[in-house]
C-alpha cells in the first residue's frame, strides 16, 4: 500500500447462507481512497453498502480479500491492535448519532482522545475547540436529550474528528434531518474536509451531498461502478 493511500480494499467479497442458499453481498470489490479524498457511495437499499463500510472500518470481516488502513492490513491485527488503529486513524459519523445520552456534548467529544489516553485537560482542550468550530460553542455542556437532531450530528461529527483520523466513514449522515438541517450539515461535512485535509467516504440516499464529492461510486449487484458527476449541480 502507497503512502500515498489512505485507504484501500483488494478483492473484497462478502457472502451469508441462508439455509441451504449463500447470498454474495459483495464481489471482488476493489477501491482505493487518497489523502483528503472525498468519495460518495451510492445505491439502492439492501444493496450492501452499510455491510461495505462496516468492513472498511475494520468492524466486519471479509470472506475474501483484504482492508488496508494507513498501511496496515486489517485482518493481520488482533483484536486489540485493530481497536487502537480505528481509534487512531478512523472516524465513524452514522444516520443516529449514537452519542452516550449520560455524558454532555463535550464529553463524548472527548471520549476518543480519553481512550487514546490523552491528558483529561488537553483533550478537553481539543474537544472544546472543535465543539466551536461546528458552531456548538454554547450548548457544549448539553446532554443529547437537550440537543436538536442537528445539533447532535454535530457533535457525532466533532467526535468523529477530534482524533484527527486520516478518514471519516460516514452513513447517511443526513439521512435522518430535515432538508434545511441536512443542507446544513452537507455544508458542514464539505468545509471540515478541506480545511482539516481529511479523507472522507459517505455513503448516502442523498444525491445532493453525492455531487459534492470528488468521486461517486454505485454499488450494483455487488461491485463498485464508477459514477459520470453531474457538473451542472456544483
Amino acid at each position: 500500500m502507497s503512502n500515498q493511500t489512505v485507504l484501500e480494499c483488494r478483492n473484497l467479497s462478502k457472502s451469508y447462507s441462508e439455509g441451504p442458499a449463500e447470498v454474495n453481498v459483495l464481489k471482488g470489490v476493489e477501491l482505493l481512497l487518497k489523502p483528503g479524498e472525498r468519495v460518495a457511495i451510492i445505491g439502492s437499499s439492501g444493496s450492501g453498502k452499510t455491510t461495505l463500510l462496516n468492513m472498511l472500518g475494520g468492524l466486519d470481516t471479509p470472506t475474501t480479500g483484504s482492508v488496508w488502513l494507513a498501511g496496515e492490513e486489517l485482518s493481520a491485527l488482533s483484536e486489540k491492535k485493530r481497536g487502537l488503529l480505528r481509534n487512531r486513524a478512523l472516524g465513524f459519523v452514522y444516520q443516529f448519532h449514537h452519542l452516550l445520552a449520560e455524558f454532555n456534548a463535550l464529553e463524548n467529544v472527548c471520549m476518543p482522545l480519553l481512550i487514546s489516553r490523552l491528558p483529561i485537560v488537553e483533550a478537553r482542550q481539543r474537544a472544546k475547540a472543535l465543539l466551536t468550530r461546528v458552531g456548538l460553542k454554547e450548548r457544549m455542556y448539553h446532554k443529547p436529550a437537550e440537543l436538536s437532531g442537528g445539533e447532535r450530528q454535530r457533535v457525532a461529527i466533532a467526535r468523529a474528528l477530534v482524533n484527527e483520523p486520516k478518514l471519516v466513514l460516514l452513513d447517511e449522515p443526513t439521512g435522518n434531518l430535515d432538508r434545511n438541517t441536512a443542507q446544513t450539515i452537507q455544508e458542514l461535512i464539505l468545509e471540515l474536509s478541506v480545511s482539516l485535509g481529511t479523507a472522507f467516504l459517505v455513503v448516502t440516499h442523498d444525491p445532493a451531498l453525492a455531487q459534492q464529492m470528488d468521486r461517486i461510486l454505485t454499488l450494483e449487484n455487488g461491485c463498485l461502478i464508477p459514477v459520470v458527476k453531474d457538473v451542472s449541480a456544483n
